[in-house]
């Protein structure tokens, strides 16, 4: 294949969503809702240096903008993996229609102080908080999964379209109109995605006969689930690498315009549309940075351009220049956010998608959080200039650090349902709140095999703990070498049979690699086990891994 026909390949799958409907629909919608939310940070960041000019109160902005995201996000997760994702939108939508409509009201009565801003702002992030995973994890249902990774792409590219048109629509409106209208188009923006969900009919589901999970047991399953993958976990871990010190640029972008530069709203209008150019521009070239850099090297790239962005902000008070290398810091922002992005998509299965983003959400938030408030409470104390420098080195030490955790190390994996397992042969009826259950499986391993069994054995206890078990544990009987008996523990009778449900392509392929060492033409010998009914017995709790009772 020429260099030409590679070219073309690479932008048609990059375009690719766009063919499906329901995608480019709630694309549009989206793109043209986060202009009018740009439009509100910028407002929001701009009115505080009037209210307050101190960086430590236009930093808490930024904060109180992610600090509900990075508070509720899990919650959001569970919610979304437990009833319907579009009617969530729809009453999360309606919400902030209220919310950011009487924010504008006040600012245009002129009855807002810069505790009441904060205020609104924590509860527009509320909001926001709880649309993330939700809009997220609908993703999979908008394209088929060849085009997910373009999908999430091009979600970024409208983030950023957004980012290079709100910005200087928002300084626009502001010195001509008055700070109180980039709210009030805001408001509008909102209806017009309400407008789009209603008009969306996702495909259906697959519907299971289980009772629907409780909202907490959701929410320990979902951090169950990251806790075991160590694909997603890798993908934390460089997320909170890069996010923790790149959160210097958001929070002190409004100080940086009006104190280092001296200007006005038009100027960090610009620089934000800068910023939203650059990474529009990076998007287009992702399919064939990808390709031949791989998404370890583009997030270091990404890591490199960001460092350099905040040095020249630090050591260069020219407003072309600024806005020049607000240009990179988009691009160096898509490279990385995209990357980690798809990372997080590609190893979740649809049944906890949702609650797996939002803890990918909270992290991202969280760093961004943590990060404005010491960055804005460091540049209080010391100085911008420095605290942009401290970043700048904080960033490049982050990458090198997080370097092994290696992204999209899900790739490969199928995880759709395989409906593999039979149903536990059970004596009668079990209630679904009775438990704990434990299972065991009787394995018999020949002693030359012994440590390659024991070795695949650490994959499938990641996968049992992965799909709800708590406890897991492998031990060798001493008066029968070669006999092993596998355990792991779940919460309940009703856990045990959502396993059932859960348990993946990949995790059947696991399996049959462990069933290989097996010796004899039977399965392995399965048993469930209960724990006593209540009154039965008193009996001391579930073993816990590498115990016995």
């Amino acid at each position: 294949m020429t260099d030409a026909a590679k070219a073309e390949k690479d932008a048609v799958s990059a375009w690719a969503p766009f063919g499906h409907a329901a995608f480019a629909v709630l694309w549009t919608a989206t793109v043209v809702s986060n202009i009018g939310t740009w439009m509100h940070d910028v407002a929001s960041g701009w009115l505080m240096t009037s209210l307050s000019p101190s960086p430590l109160m236009v930093a808490l902005v930024q904060a109180a903008t992610t600090a509900p995201i990075f508070l509720f996000a899990l919650s959001a997760g569970a919610m979304a993996d437990l009833v319907d994702r579009r009617r969530l939108l729809i009453v999360i939508m309606t919400a902030l229609v209220i919310v950011t409509l009487g924010l504008g009201v006040l600012v245009l009565l002129g009855l807002v102080n810069a505790w009441m801003l904060l205020l609104f702002t924590f509860l527009s992030g509320a909001g926001a908080a709880f649309v993330a995973p939700a809009w997220q994890a609908i993703v999979p249902q908008l394209v088929p999964r060849p085009d997910l990774s373009s999908a999430v792409a091009l979600n970024s590219v409208g983030i950023n379209i957004s980012r290079a048109i709100g910005p200087a629509l928002a300084g626009l409106i502001i010195a001509s109109f008055g700070i109180a209208w980039p709210y009030m188009l805001n408001a509008l923006s909102y209806v017009i995605v309400i407008g789009a969900l209603l008009w969306w009919r996702p495909p259906p589901q697959p519907k299971s006969d289980l009772p629907v999970e409780r909202f907490w047991s959701a929410i320990r399953s979902g951090l169950r689930y990251v806790r075991a993958s160590s694909p997603m976990r890798a993908t934390l871990v460089r997320a909170i690498a890069f996010f923790l010190f790149a959160s210097a640029y958001w929070a002190l972008l409004p100080i940086i315009a009006r104190r280092e530069l001296q200007g006005g709203p038009e100027l960090y209008g610009l620089m934000l549309a800068s910023v939203g150019i650059g990474a529009v521009s990076g998007a287009l070239f992702l399919p064939r940075l990808k390709k031949s850099m791989g998404p370890d090297t583009l997030v270091a790239a990404g890591t490199a351009g960001t460092a350099l962005v905040l040095a020249v902000f630090a050591l260069v008070a020219i407003p072309a220049a600024a806005i020049a290398v607000s240009f990179i810091a988009g691009a160096s922002w898509i490279m990385v956010l995209s990357s980690l992005n798809v990372s997080a998509q590609m190893v979740l299965p649809d049944w906890v998608r949702a609650r797996g983003l939002s803890v990918f959400i909270t992290v991202f938030f969280g760093s961004m959080t943590l990060g404005s408030m010491i960055w804005g409470q460091t540049a209080s104390l010391l100085g911008v200039p420095f605290t942009l420098l401290l970043a700048a080195a904080g960033s490049l030490l982050g990458a090198v650090l997080s370097w092994p955790f290696k992204l999209r190390q899900g790739d490969a994996l199928d995880l759709s349902p395989s409906m593999h397992w039979p149903a536990p042969v059970v004596a009668g009826d079990v209630a679904h709140d009775r438990g704990p259950v434990m299972i065991t499986v009787e394995y018999r391993i020949a002693p030359a095999t012994a440590a390659d069994f024991a070795a695949a054995m650490k994959d499938l206890r990641a996968a049992r703990r992965r799909d709800g078990a708590y406890a897991w544990g492998l031990f060798e009987d001493v008066a029968m070498p070669g006999r092993y008996i596998e355990y792991f523990t779940e919460e309940s009778w009703l856990a045990h049979l959502r396993h059932h449900e859960r348990v993946a392509e990949s995790d059947r392929l696991l399996q049959q690699k462990v069933r290989a060492f097996h010796l004899g033409p039977d399965d392995p010998v399965v048993t469930h086990y209960l724990a006593p009914a209540p009154g039965a017995a008193v009996v001391p709790p579930p073993p816990r891994d590498g115990e016995l009772q």
